[in-house]
């Protein structure tokens, strides 16, 4: 078979819109394929409410209710791998930690699912759970804020 043939057979490939293709000649075989395209990345689920620009004036009177009050600071624990975030060990079990929970350094406070095993995240500071930012069973990305603590 020459090269020719060859590229006579891809120009019928292409024309068919064919994802692969195989032809013997004697004791020669010859099988072509194309390469898929990739499909692009899924975005991210916003809520909804995420996405609506607020009105112009509630932002300005938000703001100068933040101006007045004092801006508690947090720690946050983030997230040291991608994966899905649980709250607790089984769907039966109580959470590790809820709002208003007292944790300290070591404390196993959620599990993150990794390539089909389960990694315990223990707290890397001492504090009081303020805020869960995550939910149950949702994908997490490495350095995401899962929790801020007081």
């Amino acid at each position: 078979m020459r090269l020719e043939d060859i590229r006579s057979l891809a120009k019928i490939m292409d024309d068919a819109d064919l994802a692969s293709l195989e032809v013997s000649e004697g004791g020669l075989r010859v099988k072509l394929e194309k390469k898929q395209p990739v499909p692009p990345p899924v975005p991210a689920v916003i809520s909804a409410g995420a996405v609506a620009p607020p009105a112009a004036a509630p932002v300005a009177s938000a703001a100068a209710s933040v101006a007045e009050q004092p801006k508690e600071h947090y720690k946050e624990i983030k997230s040291p791998m991608v994966g899905v975030f649980y709250t607790s060990p089984s769907p039966e079990s109580e959470p590790y930690v809820k709002v208003g929970s007292t944790v300290k350094k070591g404390d196993v406070i959620c599990i993150i699912e990794a390539m089909k095993l389960l990694n315990e995240i223990n707290a890397d500071q001492d504090g009081e759970i303020a805020e869960v930012c995550v939910e149950n069973g949702q994908v997490v990305e490495y350095g995401q804020t899962l929790f801020k603590l007081r």
